[in-house]
C-alpha cells in the first residue's frame, strides 16, 4: 500500500479556479501543514487516484511547486518534498527583511487615515481570535493586515514582488509562528509596527520591521534546531 494514500480529500470543484490551481493549492497546504515530509517522495499517479483526478493537473501543480521552492524534482528519481537548509532560511529572510522595511517605511510615509484605521481593528481582530485559538481566522487575519500594509507603501512593483515570494515564505511563517510564545510577540511587534507608521515615523518603522523578521528567523531557526552562527 502506497504510504501516500489517505492522506488528502478528492478535489472538490466549487469556484472558478482552474482545476491545476486547485491541486496546487490543496498540495501546496499539505507540504505546509507537515502533510508530507521534507525529503518525502511525491508521485503522481497516487496523488491523482486520492485527489480523483487526472495526472495532468498533478504534473502541472507540481511543477508550479517547484518554481516556488515546495519541492524539488530530481531527474530520474522523481519529485520529492524540498528540505529546507540554513542557507535556504537565511537567503529568504535576507530579502523578505528588505522588502518588509521598504514597505514599512514607504507605509508611514504615504499612508491614509482609513487604513490606519483598518490596520488598529486589524489588531483588535487578530488578538480576539488569539484568544479563541483560532489559528485559521489568525492567519487569514494577519494575511490581510499585511496585505493593507503592502498597499500603503503605494509602490505597485514593491508589492508584485512581495507576491511572488509570498508562497515560499508562508511555509516559513507557518513554522516559525508554531514556537511557544512567538505568536503574542509577533502581535506585539505588529502592534509597534502601526503605531510607528500612524505617527508618520519611516525610520522607526523601518526598525520594528528589521527586527520583526529578525525574530521571526530566529523563532524558525530554533524550531529546526538550528544555531545561525
Amino acid at each position: 500500500m502506497n504510504k501516500d494514500l489517505g492522506r488528502l480529500q478528492p478535489i472538490v470543484l466549487n469556484s472558478y479556479k482552474p482545476l491545476r490551481e486547485v491541486v496546487c493549492e490543496t498540495l501546496r497546504q499539505a507540504i505546509r501543514d507537515g502533510v508530507f515530509k521534507p525529503g518525502e517522495r511525491l508521485m503522481e499517479v497516487p496523488l491523482a487516484e486520492e485527489l480523483g483526478v487526472s495526472r495532468t493537473p498533478v504534473r502541472e501543480a507540481i511543477r508550479k511547486l517547484e518554481l516556488e521552492g515546495f519541492v524539488v524534482m530530481i531527474p530520474h528519481r522523481g519529485t520529492y518534498v524540498a528540505d529546507i537548509s540554513l542557507k535556504d532560511v537565511t537567503q529568504v529572510f535576507e530579502i523578505r527583511s528588505a522588502l518588509e522595511e521598504l514597505a514599512a517605511q514607504l507605509a508611514a510615509e504615504r499612508i491614509t487615515p482609513d487604513e490606519i484605521e483598518f490596520l488598529e481593528r486589524m489588531l483588535v481582530e487578530i488578538g480576539t481570535f488569539m484568544e479563541e485559538k483560532n489559528m485559521d481566522k489568525v492567519v487569514e487575519a494577519d494575511v490581510n493586515f499585511h496585505e493593507v500594509l503592502y498597499k500603503a507603501s503605494r509602490n505597485e512593483r514593491l508589492v508584485e514582488i512581495i507576491h511572488n515570494l509570498r508562497e515560499q515564505t508562508l511555509r516559513f511563517r507557518t513554522m516559525s509562528m508554531n514556537q511557544p510564545g512567538r505568536l503574542v510577540k509577533t502581535w506585539e511587534e505588529h502592534r509597534l509596527l502601526v503605531e510607528a507608521i500612524a505617527e508618520r515615523n519611516p525610520a522607526q518603522a523601518r526598525e520594528i520591521a528589521r527586527l520583526h523578521m529578525e525574530h521571526s528567523e530566529q523563532a524558525l531557526l530554533k524550531g529546526m534546531n538550528i544555531d545561525k552562527q
